[in-house]
């Protein structure tokens, strides 16, 4: 776990010295023609739904699929959209994160496509070890440098957010993409979600001895469209993940991006265990609010980084030790809770 934690460390401080260059982690593969949609599972059992987050519960909602976009302030972040079914799942959606294609007038306003218009997807091929090898045309190429690293984090994390995709190897034409030509980029390898997203580093942190977190904050459009967004900070090294995400999230975002908190300063943690695939987060009653309710977007902010950055299913939330809260979206938070299937989902 400890060299884990090192190596992505290394990769991200890696792609945040050289500004726009996306980090790779190897692998190989037999290419397959598997192109499946993601399957209920977990996710689809859980029942727990706010303002910013829904669940697939069957088959009827097949077709909502989570694309990453880039916001008004320049985040890149899922959003989930009712996408037409499609045989091939992967590939429809990534024809709706380009530019000027057919997810215009489909996104929350403020929101853009980073794919370069008139891109087409050639073909998405998913090898057995889980390698997802995209063939953009040409004109994926013609993109706007200052959008070079966000292209490749949007592109990845779409693709990771399918069960049966854990990286990305990027092809033009039919031939092998090594770098972007633009900012260089390297990509002698596969991308995968450790190269993380939407980058910063903790005031605290060093270069080199750190460990990077996931945390997931909320923003609101001039709509009063909410959604999180995901934050990968590096943080002082630590072997505790789960115990540095909850801590980041109270510290909270940096005001100056224009995030805003989810859990409050004051918030205090009595005790971070993990059994099982189950990790239970017991906090303090000053979690509640003066109707001694807690923030449902507050937990489901815990569950989305807890569950992003730890080898966990579901998370138990407690308040001084009692399972049964009442939370400010009125659901249900007595049992373990899973990570839901989609993230943002817009409401047309």
């Amino acid at each position: 776990m400890k060299q884990q934690h090192w190596i992505r460390s290394a990769a991200i401080v890696g792609a945040i010295a050289l500004l726009t260059t996306g980090c790779s982690v190897w692998g190989s593969g037999k290419k397959s023609d598997i192109d499946a949609p993601p399957k209920a599972g977990t996710e689809a059992e859980a029942v727990t739904t706010s303002g910013a987050v829904t669940i697939d519960m069957g088959a009827d909602n097949s077709s909502q699929m989570t694309v990453y976009v880039k916001d008004a302030k320049g985040f890149v972040a899922p959003v989930s959209l009712g996408l037409p079914k499609s045989p091939s799942v992967a590939k429809t959606t990534l024809e709706y994160m380009v530019d000027g294609g057919p997810v215009n007038g489909l996104l929350p306003a403020g929101f853009q496509a980073l794919l370069p218009k008139d891109t087409k997807i050639i073909g998405v091929n998913v090898t057995t070890d889980k390698r997802a090898v995209v063939d953009f045309s040409k004109e994926f190429l013609n993109y706007d440098q200052q959008n070079e690293r966000k292209i490749l984090e949007a592109v990845t994390w779409t693709l990771t957010s399918f069960p049966t995709v854990e990286k990305v190897q990027l092809r033009v034409d039919g031939k092998e993409l090594k770098e972007m030509p633009k900012g260089k980029t390297p990509l002698e390898g596969v991308l995968a979600r450790s190269m993380g997203i939407n980058i910063e580093k903790a005031e605290d942190a060093e270069f080199g001895q750190s460990t990077p977190v996931t945390l997931y904050f909320l923003n609101q459009n001039d709509q009063n469209y909410k959604y999180y967004v995901p934050v990968t900070r590096l943080v002082k090294r630590t072997d505790d993940v789960a115990q540095a995400v909850v801590n980041q999230l109270i510290k909270g975002p940096d005001l100056k991006k224009g995030l805003s908190s989810v859990l409050n300063a004051t918030t205090e943690v009595k005790s971070i265990k993990q059994v099982d695939g189950i990790i239970t987060v017991d906090f303090s009653s000053k979690l509640l609010g003066p109707d001694q309710k807690a923030s449902g977007d507050a937990l489901q902010s815990v569950i989305l980084s807890l569950t992003e950055n730890a080898a966990i299913k579901q998370v138990q939330i407690k308040v001084d030790g009692a399972v049964k809260i009442t939370s400010t979206d009125n659901q249900n938070y007595t049992k373990p809770v899973s990570r839901p299937a989609h993230v943002n989902p817009v409401k047309l």
